[in-house]
């Protein structure tokens, strides 16, 4: 009798043990960070300015890579599988046009949002981010999804979603104040990368660089002939860029080149960045 009794016990208490455990394994720590992917590492400045400490942005085109080309490594793979959102610029950039899909196949339960959605596109230019009034379109739809992901955390997270948010619309109000005067000016660019900027703020670019290729030699005469028509004294180009044809046309014109970089991560501090050379053109 008191064989069984203990058998009894010694069961109920592994039930119990078991229940305890599996429940256990079945909660979120509050605590623990929410692993998110994204592809550029502008978003990774926006993800954060919301997220702050309650998440981890993976970032799968890394600073200085080309997202025409950049393929993932095998350690991004690796963290990728344990990301629950990803991030996606969603405007036509061609990292995610190659590679979307397959990173889905590789974490089917990733959710995946569409940081560009209310945005007008251009089809011919994909660096949405670049236009202040877009990204802060880009920081609410990053905001929508981390509230709905983590719920618990939806104050801390529109506290800080609404203090990046002023620091944007003041990076706007900055960009119009000081560029008012420079409306319907040309400047000349390597890479169509700041036409969602640009048009913005009323300035139109000519681009060097036609459809991801150089131009041909009858096209750059005509580039040199219309910067000298219109006095272009700036040449922007991005680290990424070929500068062997802004060069021949920086002689040309007796232009300076300046190099800054749509991608790079600070966004603020490179936006303002850009606010200095588009003041003196």
């Amino acid at each position: 009798m008191k064989k069984t009794i203990f058998i009894l016990i010694a069961t109920i208490t592994i039930i119990i043990c078991a229940i305890y455990i599996t429940n256990k394994m079945g909660e979120t720590n509050p605590e623990e960070k929410i692993v998110v992917a994204a592809s550029i590492m502008p978003q990774k400045e926006f993800i954060e300015a919301i997220g702050g400490d309650k998440v981890k942005v993976i970032v799968m085109v890394p600073p200085g890579a080309n997202p025409h080309t950049y393929e993932p490594q095998p350690s991004q793979l690796r963290e990728l599988s344990k990301a629950k959102i990803y991030f996606q610029v969603g405007s036509g950039i061609e990292f995610e046009k190659t590679w979307m899909e397959k990173l889905k196949e590789l974490n089917p339960e990733m959710k995946t949002v569409n940081c560009s959605e209310g945005i007008k596109l251009m089809k011919e230019d994909p660096h949405v981010w670049t236009s202040p009034q877009n990204a802060i379109i880009m920081v609410e739809n990053i905001y929508k999804a981390l509230i709905k992901e983590n719920p618990e955390n939806r104050d801390y997270y529109t506290k800080n979603k609404d203090q990046y948010i002023s620091k944007l619309k003041e990076l706007d109000r900055k960009f119009n104040q000081t560029l008012k005067e420079k409306q319907n000016k040309k400047i000349l660019v390597y890479h169509p990368a700041w036409t969602y900027l640009l048009k913005d703020y009323k300035i139109e670019q000519i681009t060097i660089e036609q459809e991801g290729k150089e131009p041909s030699p009858q096209k750059l005469a005509k580039i040199i002939q219309e910067a000298k028509k219109e006095n272009i004294k700036i040449i922007i180009i991005s680290p990424q860029s070929n500068k062997q044809s802004a060069q021949a046309i920086a002689d040309e014109i007796d232009a300076k080149i300046v190099t800054i970089d749509p991608l790079a991560e600070n966004y603020i501090e490179n936006m303002e960045k850009m606010l200095q050379i588009l003041k003196d053109i």
